[in-house]
């Protein structure tokens, strides 16, 4: 059984990436889950896979559920398409995007084939992960507005008793006069 190995990128940051391998047989919809997963993001959203060329161009739609397009060919649905399938040449790609809202882009592409299935592996499976993952929702809106009451309430561009900005030492003491002195500014505990 062949295992497909692919490199799904953040869109806007080629820098972070998770490689992934499937089976040829599993489908696109496994491929869907197992990059949600890679990046954290939850299942909440619309999602759909784009054949792709070299220029990262959209042709043929695979998407979750079947609807009219009525000047587009219909789109192949993700759970009966095997990824296997659609493997036309060895440097396959694929635009994978998530929550047409927000429009969460990844560049999927192909980067190796193997016929040596890992039996310590449960298919798909994440095999590395670069980068840290986007957040999905943005730390405000998972924190809401207590985030904005933690930045406040703890202003670090303050100096606080003790400490004082970069540069500034308050209890810092002259100890080389002490010492030609020979006097000792500081208390004995």
């Amino acid at each position: 059984m062949a295992i497909l190995k692919f490199r799904a990128y953040f869109e806007e940051d080629d820098s972070i990436y998770r490689d992934i391998a499937v089976k040829h047989t599993q489908s696109f919809l496994d491929l869907h889950f197992i990059i949600l997963k890679s990046f954290e993001f939850d299942n909440k959203h619309q999602a759909t896979f784009y054949r792709s060329n070299d220029k990262w161009q959209r042709g043929r739609e695979i998407s979750i559920e079947k609807y009219d397009k009525p000047y587009k060919a219909e789109p192949l649905i993700m759970s009966v398409t095997t990824v296997g399938s659609e493997i036309r040449n060895p440097n396959e790609k694929f635009i994978y995007v998530y929550d047409f809202a927000r429009g969460w882009t990844f560049l999927v592409e192909l980067i190796s084939v193997s016929k040596d299935e890992n039996p310590k592996l449960t298919y798909p499976a994440i095999i590395r992960s670069e980068g840290i993952a986007p957040s999905q929702y943005g730390t405000k809106s998972i924190l809401g507005d207590r985030f904005v009451d933690v930045e406040e309430k703890y202003d670090l561009t303050k100096g606080v008793d003790g400490f004082s900005e970069e540069g500034d030492d308050d209890d810092a003491t002259d100890d080389t006069s002490a010492e030609e002195n020979g006097t000792d500014d500081k208390e004995e505990v």
